[in-house]
């Protein structure tokens, strides 16, 4: 095998809390993550060359270090002294800085395709610990389905996943600083009972009963998001009005994501029509509807 095309996942966060700030300047996490249909495609292929080589569809993205494919195929080509060059192709279709962790998504394709490509034999758990040092979503976009995630992000725990449902997704068209919303989100002025309640949600998610998960969803980074850019709170009532069990930020921002049962796809391409004739579609980069995976 010389070639080889993987897809790499977008994700949801169906409940995201923040236990505590670290010494090291991370922040522990206690958050359940849903890996959803719309997904980026890429390709990746032997080259006699020596050397990382990527293109994408998209101009404005990076395709030197400053990319988390780059950087992850370096990674497993030092370590594991592979021959050769490898080449790198991505169609993307996730949106960029959106709160769906895209860029560690297709880093987690690399992890997973030179693991395929080269033979080198590598469990998903071994390749989480190596995936880690990149990014604290990468291990968990190893994987498709529900999980707990715990730490920074890397202690997974899998889960049932969400039940069958349709899921509008809404990107305005403007980015958010993880960074900055980290920074002001002061844990420990915040009550516990205004944290999400993961928890129930986990025993929900057991039961298999969409209403129930939906709601105790909850993002503590909204307490932040939401101060700075106001609209994606416009955004959450628009589809909280349209009859969603949920709607809300994924991430950091700034898309927002709204839950609707299996059984109301044509009113969901309704809802992302009518969307296209309001003041809100002036503020959005994409829209689309997907599904859990």
């Amino acid at each position: 095998m010389d070639e080889i095309e993987l897809k790499a996942h977008g994700k949801i966060n169906l409940s995201l809390d923040v236990l505590s700030r670290r010494e090291d300047g991370y922040h522990n996490v206690k958050m359940i993550m849903q890996s959803v249909t719309l997904h980026d495609t890429v390709f990746l292929k032997k080259e006699e060359e020596r050397g990382i080589r990527l293109s994408c569809n998209l101009a404005s993205l990076p395709t030197d270090e400053g990319n988390l494919m780059v950087r992850a195929a370096k990674l497993m080509q030092e370590e594991f002294s592979i021959p050769g060059g490898i080449g790198m192709r991505l169609h993307k279709r996730l949106p960029v800085a959106a709160g769906m962790a895209g860029g560690s998504s297709d880093a987690a394709a690399v992890f997973l395709g030179l693991n395929q490509l080269f033979n080198l034999g590598l469990s998903v758990s071994e390749l989480e610990r190596r995936a880690v040092k990149l990014g604290a979503d990468i291990p968990f976009c190893l994987h498709r389905g529900c999980f707990l995630s715990e730490g920074i992000g890397e202690k997974l725990q899998e889960l049932p996943p969400l039940p069958p449902c349709h899921i509008i997704l809404a990107k305005p068209a403007f980015s958010l600083s993880t960074k900055l919303i980290y920074e002001n989100l002061h844990v420990d002025g915040i009550h516990k009972a205004e944290h999400p309640d993961v928890d129930r949600m986990i025993q929900e998610l057991k039961k298999n009963n969409l209403e129930g998960i939906c709601h105790l969803g909850g993002n503590i980074l909204e307490r932040v998001s939401l101060k700075l850019r106001p609209e994606i709170r416009e955004l959450k009532n628009y589809f909280t009005e349209k009859g969603a069990l949920l709607s809300l930020m994924s991430g950091s921002g700034p898309t927002v994501f709204a839950i609707f049962p299996k059984e109301e796809e044509a009113k969901c391409q309704a809802i992302l029509e009518e969307l296209k004739n309001t003041a809100l579609n002036n503020l959005l980069e994409s829209s689309c509807i997907t599904a859990p995976c």
